[in-house]
Protein backbone atom coordinates (compact mmCIF):
# COMPACT_ATOMS: atom_id res chain seq x y z
CA UNK A 1 0.00 0.00 0.00
CA UNK A 2 1.20 3.37 -0.97
CA UNK A 3 0.15 6.11 1.01
CA UNK A 4 1.13 10.40 0.51
CA UNK A 5 0.69 13.10 3.48
CA UNK A 6 0.53 16.34 2.24
CA UNK A 7 0.22 19.64 4.05
CA UNK A 8 -1.30 22.69 3.37
CA UNK A 9 -4.18 20.26 1.54
CA UNK A 10 -7.07 22.06 2.41
CA UNK A 11 -7.49 23.82 -0.98
CA UNK A 12 -5.59 25.30 -4.34
CA UNK A 13 -2.18 23.01 -4.67
CA UNK A 14 -2.25 20.96 -2.02
CA UNK A 15 -5.84 19.80 -2.39
CA UNK A 16 -5.20 19.19 -6.20
CA UNK A 17 -1.89 16.81 -5.06
CA UNK A 18 -4.28 15.55 -2.95
CA UNK A 19 -6.82 14.48 -5.95
CA UNK A 20 -3.93 13.76 -8.58
CA UNK A 21 -1.88 11.37 -6.24
CA UNK A 22 -5.06 9.63 -5.05
CA UNK A 23 -5.64 8.98 -8.86
CA UNK A 24 -1.88 7.83 -9.30
CA UNK A 25 -3.18 5.09 -6.72
CA UNK A 26 -2.06 6.52 -3.21
CA UNK A 27 -4.02 6.52 -0.19
CA UNK A 28 -3.49 9.76 1.78
CA UNK A 29 -2.92 12.03 4.72
CA UNK A 30 -4.15 15.06 4.09
CA UNK A 31 -3.27 17.56 6.54
CA UNK A 32 -4.39 21.91 7.44
CA UNK A 33 -5.39 24.11 10.02
CA UNK A 34 -9.02 24.24 8.71
CA UNK A 35 -10.96 20.90 9.75
CA UNK A 36 -14.31 21.30 7.71
CA UNK A 37 -12.78 22.23 4.59
CA UNK A 38 -9.70 19.55 4.68
CA UNK A 39 -12.70 16.88 5.46
CA UNK A 40 -14.27 18.17 2.33
CA UNK A 41 -11.53 17.73 -0.16
CA UNK A 42 -11.17 14.03 2.00
CA UNK A 43 -14.98 12.82 1.26
CA UNK A 44 -14.81 13.75 -2.17
CA UNK A 45 -11.48 12.42 -2.89
CA UNK A 46 -13.16 9.23 -1.60
CA UNK A 47 -16.14 9.34 -2.99
CA UNK A 48 -14.46 9.71 -6.85
CA UNK A 49 -11.60 7.69 -6.65
CA UNK A 50 -12.52 4.94 -3.61
CA UNK A 51 -8.81 5.84 -1.82
CA UNK A 52 -8.45 5.78 2.35
CA UNK A 53 -8.10 9.54 3.39
CA UNK A 54 -7.24 10.96 6.66
CA UNK A 55 -6.91 14.36 7.93
CA UNK A 56 -4.99 15.34 10.68
CA UNK A 57 -6.19 19.04 11.60
CA UNK A 58 -3.23 21.14 13.04
CA UNK A 59 -1.71 24.46 12.74
CA UNK A 60 1.91 23.52 11.46
CA UNK A 61 3.15 26.60 13.20
CA UNK A 62 2.31 25.52 16.74
CA UNK A 63 5.16 23.28 17.69
CA UNK A 64 2.78 20.42 19.72
CA UNK A 65 0.73 20.29 16.09
CA UNK A 66 3.73 19.93 14.43
CA UNK A 67 4.54 17.54 16.27
CA UNK A 68 2.11 15.42 15.97
CA UNK A 69 2.16 15.68 11.84
CA UNK A 70 6.23 14.56 12.59
CA UNK A 71 5.11 11.58 14.97
CA UNK A 72 3.10 10.33 12.10
CA UNK A 73 5.63 10.57 9.47
CA UNK A 74 8.11 8.54 11.44
CA UNK A 75 5.38 5.60 12.52
CA UNK A 76 3.06 5.05 9.56
CA UNK A 77 5.41 2.88 7.56
CA UNK A 78 2.98 2.57 4.22
CA UNK A 79 3.24 6.75 4.14
CA UNK A 80 6.32 7.14 0.90
CA UNK A 81 5.35 10.44 -0.62
CA UNK A 82 5.82 13.59 1.72
CA UNK A 83 4.81 16.81 0.01
CA UNK A 84 5.47 19.63 1.64
CA UNK A 85 3.16 22.33 0.22
CA UNK A 86 2.58 24.30 3.09
CA UNK A 87 2.99 28.20 3.55
CA UNK A 88 2.38 31.62 2.73
CA UNK A 89 3.94 34.91 1.24
CA UNK A 90 4.14 38.44 1.42
CA UNK A 91 4.29 41.17 -1.43
CA UNK A 92 4.32 43.84 1.41
CA UNK A 93 8.12 45.57 0.85
CA UNK A 94 10.43 44.38 4.05
CA UNK A 95 10.32 47.56 5.44
CA UNK A 96 6.82 47.90 5.75
CA UNK A 97 6.30 44.26 6.86
CA UNK A 98 4.91 42.88 10.67
CA UNK A 99 8.10 41.23 11.56
CA UNK A 100 6.20 39.16 14.01
CA UNK A 101 4.20 38.06 10.86
CA UNK A 102 7.83 37.29 9.05
CA UNK A 103 8.69 35.08 11.85
CA UNK A 104 5.29 33.07 11.07
CA UNK A 105 6.47 32.72 7.78
CA UNK A 106 9.77 31.36 9.02
CA UNK A 107 8.03 28.74 10.79
CA UNK A 108 5.70 27.51 8.43
CA UNK A 109 7.79 27.96 5.38
CA UNK A 110 10.93 26.54 6.71
CA UNK A 111 11.04 24.80 10.14
CA UNK A 112 8.14 23.02 9.45
CA UNK A 113 8.95 21.57 6.20
CA UNK A 114 12.15 21.25 7.47
CA UNK A 115 10.89 19.02 10.37
CA UNK A 116 8.54 16.98 8.13
CA UNK A 117 11.67 16.15 5.93
CA UNK A 118 13.43 14.68 8.92
CA UNK A 119 10.81 13.11 10.17
CA UNK A 120 10.07 11.30 7.00
CA UNK A 121 13.66 10.80 5.43
CA UNK A 122 15.10 8.66 7.39
CA UNK A 123 12.74 5.59 7.41
CA UNK A 124 12.29 6.40 3.02
CA UNK A 125 16.44 5.89 3.09
CA UNK A 126 16.05 2.74 5.54
CA UNK A 127 12.72 0.92 3.27
CA UNK A 128 14.99 2.32 0.28
CA UNK A 129 12.47 4.20 -1.47
CA UNK A 130 10.18 7.36 -0.88
CA UNK A 131 9.38 10.02 -2.59
CA UNK A 132 9.85 13.74 -0.82
CA UNK A 133 8.02 17.11 -2.97
CA UNK A 134 8.67 20.14 -2.07
CA UNK A 135 7.19 23.75 -2.80
CA UNK A 136 9.56 26.32 -3.52
CA UNK A 137 8.69 29.27 -5.72
CA UNK A 138 10.03 31.33 -8.52
CA UNK A 139 11.58 34.13 -6.04
CA UNK A 140 13.91 31.39 -4.88
CA UNK A 141 15.94 32.55 -7.91
CA UNK A 142 14.16 35.88 -8.19
CA UNK A 143 14.46 37.26 -4.62
CA UNK A 144 13.27 40.71 -5.88
CA UNK A 145 10.52 39.50 -7.23
CA UNK A 146 8.19 39.83 -4.34
CA UNK A 147 9.18 40.32 -0.22
CA UNK A 148 12.40 39.17 0.77
CA UNK A 149 11.74 37.41 3.96
CA UNK A 150 9.59 35.13 1.65
CA UNK A 151 12.24 35.08 -1.20
CA UNK A 152 14.64 33.79 1.39
CA UNK A 153 12.14 31.19 3.05
CA UNK A 154 11.95 29.22 -1.02
CA UNK A 155 15.61 30.04 -1.17
CA UNK A 156 16.05 27.66 1.94
CA UNK A 157 13.53 25.21 0.14
CA UNK A 158 15.33 25.26 -2.72
CA UNK A 159 19.01 24.35 -1.10
CA UNK A 160 17.61 22.60 1.09
CA UNK A 161 16.12 20.18 -1.57
CA UNK A 162 19.71 20.11 -3.59
CA UNK A 163 21.49 19.17 -0.72
CA UNK A 164 18.83 16.52 0.03
CA UNK A 165 19.35 15.36 -3.39
CA UNK A 166 22.84 15.15 -3.15
CA UNK A 167 22.43 12.99 0.08
CA UNK A 168 19.64 10.73 -0.33
CA UNK A 169 19.59 9.70 -4.12
CA UNK A 170 21.88 6.98 -3.76
CA UNK A 171 19.59 5.49 -0.91
CA UNK A 172 16.66 5.09 -3.47
CA UNK A 173 14.54 8.82 -2.21
CA UNK A 174 13.55 10.95 -5.03
CA UNK A 175 13.91 14.83 -4.16
CA UNK A 176 12.05 17.31 -6.09
CA UNK A 177 11.45 21.36 -6.10
CA UNK A 178 8.68 22.82 -7.26
CA UNK A 179 9.11 26.28 -8.21
CA UNK A 180 5.65 27.64 -8.72
CA UNK A 181 5.54 31.15 -10.66
CA UNK A 182 2.12 33.28 -10.27
CA UNK A 183 -0.56 30.57 -9.56
CA UNK A 184 -4.10 31.37 -9.14
CA UNK A 185 -4.63 30.24 -5.75
CA UNK A 186 -5.82 31.99 -2.38
CA UNK A 187 -1.88 32.66 -2.01
CA UNK A 188 -2.51 35.71 -3.48
CA UNK A 189 -5.43 37.03 -1.29
CA UNK A 190 -3.58 35.68 1.82
CA UNK A 191 -0.36 38.15 0.86
CA UNK A 192 -2.76 41.05 0.04
CA UNK A 193 -2.93 41.07 -3.29
CA UNK A 194 -6.22 39.07 -4.38
CA UNK A 195 -6.72 40.40 -8.04
CA UNK A 196 -3.45 39.23 -9.17
CA UNK A 197 -5.47 35.85 -8.72
CA UNK A 198 -7.11 36.90 -11.62
CA UNK A 199 -4.31 38.05 -14.06
CA UNK A 200 -4.03 36.48 -17.16
CA UNK A 201 -0.47 35.88 -16.01
CA UNK A 202 -1.00 33.55 -13.67
CA UNK A 203 -1.56 30.04 -14.03
CA UNK A 204 -4.26 27.54 -13.19
CA UNK A 205 -3.00 26.33 -9.99
CA UNK A 206 -4.56 22.44 -11.79
CA UNK A 207 -1.89 22.76 -14.65
CA UNK A 208 0.92 23.76 -12.35
CA UNK A 209 0.64 20.55 -9.96
CA UNK A 210 0.19 18.51 -13.52
CA UNK A 211 3.76 20.16 -14.81
CA UNK A 212 5.38 19.40 -11.69
CA UNK A 213 3.86 15.89 -11.76
CA UNK A 214 5.50 15.29 -15.11
CA UNK A 215 9.12 16.79 -14.07
CA UNK A 216 8.23 14.65 -11.46
CA UNK A 217 8.11 11.61 -13.76
CA UNK A 218 11.00 12.95 -15.50
CA UNK A 219 13.56 12.66 -12.70
CA UNK A 220 13.90 16.56 -12.44
CA UNK A 221 15.04 17.55 -9.07
CA UNK A 222 14.09 21.16 -9.96
CA UNK A 223 11.11 21.46 -11.73
CA UNK A 224 9.78 25.17 -13.02
CA UNK A 225 6.47 24.99 -14.85
CA UNK A 226 6.16 28.80 -15.98
CA UNK A 227 10.26 28.51 -17.07
CA UNK A 228 9.31 27.86 -21.05
CA UNK A 229 13.20 26.82 -22.03
CA UNK A 230 14.52 24.73 -19.80
CA UNK A 231 17.95 25.06 -20.94
CA UNK A 232 18.03 28.25 -19.34
CA UNK A 233 17.48 26.18 -15.58
CA UNK A 234 20.80 23.74 -17.22
CA UNK A 235 23.21 26.46 -18.42
CA UNK A 236 22.35 27.98 -14.36
CA UNK A 237 22.75 25.40 -13.13
CA UNK A 238 25.66 24.47 -14.48
CA UNK A 239 27.46 27.45 -13.84
CA UNK A 240 26.75 27.43 -10.24
CA UNK A 241 27.84 24.21 -9.89
CA UNK A 242 30.99 25.55 -11.93
CA UNK A 243 31.73 28.66 -9.54
CA UNK A 244 31.30 26.01 -6.43
CA UNK A 245 34.27 24.03 -7.61
CA UNK A 246 36.05 27.39 -7.62
CA UNK A 247 35.60 28.40 -4.08
CA UNK A 248 38.07 26.27 -2.31
CA UNK A 249 41.15 29.05 -1.76
CA UNK A 250 43.15 30.06 1.29
CA UNK A 251 43.86 33.38 -0.12
CA UNK A 252 41.66 36.33 -1.06
CA UNK A 253 40.96 37.14 -4.75
CA UNK A 254 43.77 39.46 -6.51
CA UNK A 255 40.80 41.98 -7.15
CA UNK A 256 40.53 42.70 -3.39
CA UNK A 257 44.45 42.39 -2.40
CA UNK A 258 45.29 45.19 -5.38
CA UNK A 259 46.48 48.16 -4.46
CA UNK A 260 44.09 51.37 -3.94
CA UNK A 261 44.19 53.37 -7.03
CA UNK A 262 45.31 56.60 -6.04
CA UNK A 263 43.35 59.75 -5.21
CA UNK A 264 42.92 61.32 -8.29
Amino acid sequence: MSKALITGASSGIGAIYADRLARRGHDLVLVARTADRLQAVADRITAETGRSVEIITADLGQADDLARVEQVLREDVAIDTLVNNAGFGSVMPLIASDVARMDEMVAINVTALMRLTYAAAPGFAERGQGTIINISSIVAIGPEILNGVYGGTKAFVLAFTQSLQHELADKGVRVQAVLPGGTATEFWGIAGYGDYAKSPQTMPAEAMVDAALAGLDMGEVVTIPPLQDGAMWDAYEAQRRTIARNLAHATPAPRYTAEPAPAA
